[in-house]
């Protein structure tokens, strides 16, 4: 499974740049654009922290992807 976020599209809506999200969540604009470009899997908090900036539920925010991937570390043996 992949992990696929929707930060940038509703970050646009609200005419923010990274730079306003990071600050508004107390991180560097850097680790939003690793969270946006999928390089960087955010801890639960900051996941919390970046829909309540965005104004919405963290599941709308974030969705998994399921994939071929036969090496899934969420697989079920």
């Amino acid at each position: 499974m992949k992990l696929i976020n929707h930060i940038k599209q509703h970050r646009a809506r609200l005419d923010l740049t990274q730079a306003d999200l990071a600050k508004r969540v107390g991180v560097r604009r850097q680790t939003i654009l690793a969270v946006e470009k999928g390089k960087y899997v955010p801890s639960a908090l900051l996941a919390f922290q970046l829909a309540e900036a965005l104004g919405m539920p963290v599941a709308e925010l974030f969705e998994l992807e399921k994939g071929e991937d036969h090496d899934d570390q969420f697989s079920s043996p």
